[in-house]
């Protein structure tokens, strides 16, 4: 298959340890908002900050981390994938807290043979448990420019974007007993690795390490967001009414909402929550929600 190409609810409380005035960090410099944490070399920031660049050879990877944790926020980067034969690669950009009961929000970009689309995988853990996939194609080639790739979270929904489009969305449903991300601080990791035990056609086409080194590119993050610094975070309960926080009690409109049905309608691949073979038991509760 080729590429395809187509034309608040107000929040009272935060379930944080102590708040303090709102900071956002915004776009600037990636030395100030990342360290390179594995690679020997592989992973470098150019450009006096404005580009970072992963690549991929046959004795390793590369990877990064944000220096802030932060507990919600609206988080943009902008990212453009291994271009070519990147079958067997693995872009893994996403949030995630440490721990044995971790949260988790990801973007993870499995390669595909040249001219095969790309798969965007995403996934939801909460207190450790995720099987919570949706793959989609995009509807565009990710590898011949820079595309914003983009995470809201706020105590009521999670929301995935491309480009400002939303994706997906996974809603708050600890009222049915399912558990959302909302009080671990999560960093920003990425990596680029290589996994052709499992990621292109469930490993039956392997990395071409000829087409090595496969390299991808950042730029141009932002986060409006809530940041923490010793257990302190920097936002407070009367945040929500400032408008440059208005992502704390973001929902999607009309549009969007239109918008995200046209991305799921046509070019959603995989949904757990349709997924009868899986769960013969019946659907996890939260697929039962409109």
């Amino acid at each position: 298959m080729k590429y395809l190409y187509s034309t608040c609810t107000t929040i009272t409380t935060l379930s944080i340890l102590a708040l303090a005035s709102f900071m956002a960090a915004s776009a600037g410099n990636l030395n100030q908002d990342f360290d390179i944490t594995w690679g020997d070399g592989r992973a470098k920031i150019l450009n006096n900050g404005d580009l970072l660049t992963l690549s991929l050879d046959k004795a390793s990877g590369s990877g990064f981390q944000s220096r802030n944790e932060y507990l919600y926020g609206k988080i943009d980067m902008q990212l453009k994938l291994v271009a070519g034969n990147s079958a067997g690669t693995v872009t893994a950009y996403y949030l995630s807290s440490k721990g044995s009961n971790w949260d988790e929000i990801d973007f993870e970009f499995l390669g595909n043979l040249s001219g095969d689309p790309y798969i965007l995988h995403t996934n939801v853990f909460s207190q450790g448990k995720g099987n919570r996939e949706q793959q989609f194609y995009l509807w565009f080639d990710p590898t011949a420019d820079f595309h914003t790739y983009s995470i809201l979270w706020n105590p009521q929904r999670i929301v995935f974007s491309v480009d400002g489009t939303p994706i997906r969305e996974f809603k708050n449903s600890e009222s049915i007993g399912v558990p959302f991300p909302k009080n671990q601080p999560m960093r920003i990791y990425s990596s680029l690795w290589n996994a052709d035990d499992w990621a292109t056609r469930g490993g039956l086409v392997k990395t071409d390490w000829t087409q090595a080194p496969f390299t991808a590119s950042y730029r141009n993050f932002n986060a409006n967001a809530c940041t923490l610094s010793s257990g302190t975070s920097s936002c407070d309960s009367n945040s929500a009414s400032s408008s440059s926080n208005a992502w704390l009690s973001e929902e999607l409109d009309s549009t969007n909402q239109g918008r995200l049905k046209w991305v799921q309608s046509n070019y959603m691949i995989y949904n757990y929550c349709t997924d009868a073979k899986r769960f013969p038991q019946g659907f996890p509760p939260e697929c039962n929600i409109a």
